[in-house]
């Protein structure tokens, strides 16, 4: 027997995302880039900021050479770079028409969301500045940006407000309205899907003056059941 009842409350309560298992990711990523003793370890890679020089192995770049030490110590020398802390990411959701159909049984802003609150998880935990940022026909949810790991809750709690929308999106006004906010270079990952060509086209102009001063990276959803 299955019954139905309604019961009037006195407060709001909120329904969070479920985050453990981008949490449960996040924290092994992390984990593999640990130190023994817990610590963080430092990021070197392709980075932009100049850490050490070391001798010049086969397989580096030859921009990599630094000549003038080289010249000064009798040996090829390498600058190595570290990849920068302290970054601007923006994670901005599309939570339009196109981003509500299924993925996998999911609607795809659902797994925009958990995917968002991944890479927040794991870029607060590495010293990076993040906001949330979410538009459909209009920009929804603008959030501040936060640093430390203990603002994650802060930007869990700002994901509950992006809903389903039945309207198209509008790429001009909502990357329009985000450049106009930054006001320090950033990374802005924008999590969408798009199959008209006018919009994509319209999308790509808007992305083209975002990236006069910002670096921007799509995130979109395979799905396997048209492959």
């Amino acid at each position: 027997v299955w019954n139905q009842v309604v019961l009037p409350m006195e407060s709001k309560v909120a329904v969070l995302p479920d985050v453990r298992s981008a949490r449960d990711q996040a924290i092994t990523l992390l984990q593999r880039s640990a130190l023994p003793d817990g610590h963080a370890q430092r990021r070197a890679g392709q980075g932009r900021e100049f850490e050490a020089l070391k001798d010049y192995q086969p397989g580096m770049g030859r921009r990599m050479i630094d000549w003038k030490r080289s010249a000064r110590h009798g040996r090829l020398l390498a600058r190595e770079f570290r990849i920068e802390e302290n970054n601007n990411i923006v994670l901005a959701i599309d939570s339009g028409r196109l981003m509500c159909e299924p993925v996998d049984g999911l609607p795809k802003v659902d797994r925009a969301v958990a995917a968002a609150l991944l890479s927040a998880f794991i870029a607060l935990k590495g010293g990076d500045m993040v906001s949330l940022f979410s538009f459909d026909a209009r920009p929804r949810v603008a959030s501040g940006a936060v640093r430390g790991s203990t603002s994650f809750a802060m930007i869990q709690k700002r994901a509950v407000e992006i809903d389903y929308s039945n309207e198209e999106t509008n790429f001009t006004l909502a990357l329009t309205t985000l450049a106009a906010r930054l006001d320090r270079r950033s990374l802005v990952i924008i999590f969408t899907d798009f199959v008209d060509p006018i919009s994509a086209e319209l999308m790509l102009r808007t992305v083209g003056r975002l990236t006069e001063r910002h670096l921007v990276l799509f995130m979109m959803m395979r799905d396997v059941e048209l492959e």
